[in-house]
């Protein structure tokens, strides 16, 4: 029995799946980092920050797909067999890297900056709705 299974959380069965999809992608890498930065105007973004030295911006591609931001990179110049290295250190593997947004989360901009992919998102803050409910009396 797991949290989700409460009868009093109803409709929540896809946080669950998002849960179990997020525990099964273990691979570290590009490490990252996740912050909250506040503005000058009071409000604050979400930033996620991922360490992607060597790749160009036409190495990464950046997509949201239901509700998951979705990070690949492919080099190209990965496989080049011209080149002969003596020791690799720096990984140049491709990758892709799943972040599971919340409802309401969307991207504002992405830049790449000294190897490393800033992707900025907020939250717009949700409407307070109060909704009366008509109770239809039957009997």
């Amino acid at each position: 029995m797991t949290n989700f299974s409460s009868p009093l959380l109803v409709g929540f069965e896809t946080i669950e799946k998002s849960l179990e999809r997020v525990a099964k992608s273990g691979d570290g890498y590009p490490p990252y980092n996740i912050e909250r930065i506040r503005r000058d105007d009071g409000a604050s973004i979400m930033r996620i920050t991922l360490a992607v030295a060597g790749f160009s911006s036409d190495d990464l591609e950046i997509t949201t797909e239901e509700s998951q931001l979705v990070i690949r990179g492919r080099r190209a110049d990965a496989d080049d067999p011209a080149r002969e290295f003596l020791h690799r250190g720096i990984a140049a593997r491709q990758f892709q890297r799943a972040f599971v947004l919340a409802d309401g989360m969307r991207v504002i901009g992405a830049d790449l900056e000294n190897g490393l992919l800033l992707i900025d998102l907020e939250r717009p803050e949700p409407e307070r709705l109060v909704k009366r409910i008509a109770i239809n009396d039957r009997g």
